[in-house]
């Protein structure tokens, strides 16, 4: 498809996110689509490793998951477009334009799920939506069961911060310990699992 659009586009196809990162240090490639769930597990952290690593290269996320509460999250970490799987094949031509015209792209269901999230700013909100963008990925290492010190490393932080943004999402959350946060976070469809 791409290929038949761009004749002269380079494609690097990759099943891992490691074997993404060393293809784009490779590369650099003008724009990345990132599969949110990779066999050596992505998610919301190896997204967030991906804009490390990418800089101003534009990402789009694919993903299984219409939520438009992931979709909000991630493109407040900084990626450029955000494309579910069951629209990809209508859409992703028109997503890869406009990202290579350096603008942003969410699908028109999901933009009209945006706008109404942003509508109803005063109705009340999901804990997690109260969280930072540090205390959100902090919440979901948790609930992928990631041990303090393996959160601290994987963040570049000190695992006294993250003991802080752990404490600060039980207080926002409600939940009493690890087990009550995993539980919340499958809950409400944070988690690859859910």
């Amino acid at each position: 498809m791409i290929q038949g659009e761009w004749p002269g586009a380079q494609v690097d196809e990759v099943a891992t996110f490691e074997a993404a990162a060393r293809s784009f240090d490779a590369q650099r490639p003008d724009l990345v689509v990132l599969d949110m769930v990779m066999p050596d597990g992505v998610g919301t952290e190896g997204v967030a490793r991906m804009l490390q690593l990418a800089g101003e290269t534009p990402i789009l996320v694919f993903s299984a998951h219409a939520e438009s509460a992931l979709a909000l999250r991630l493109l407040q970490m900084g990626v450029a477009g955000y494309l579910t799987k069951d629209r990809a094949v209508d859409e992703l031509v028109i997503a890869l334009r406009r990202l290579l015209d350096g603008r942003h792209y969410v699908s028109e269901f999901l933009a009209d799920q945006l706008v109404d999230r942003l509508g109803n700013r005063g109705a009340a909100r999901a804990p997690h939506e109260l969280l930072s963008c540090q205390e959100h990925r902090v919440m979901l290492l948790i609930a992928a069961g990631r041990a303090p010190a393996v959160i601290a490393e994987t963040m570049q932080i000190s695992a006294r911060t993250v003991g802080t943004y752990r404490a600060r999402t039980l207080e926002k959350t409600g939940c009493k310990n690890n087990v009550e946060l995993t539980k919340y976070c499958v809950r409400h469809g944070l988690t690859e699992e859910s």
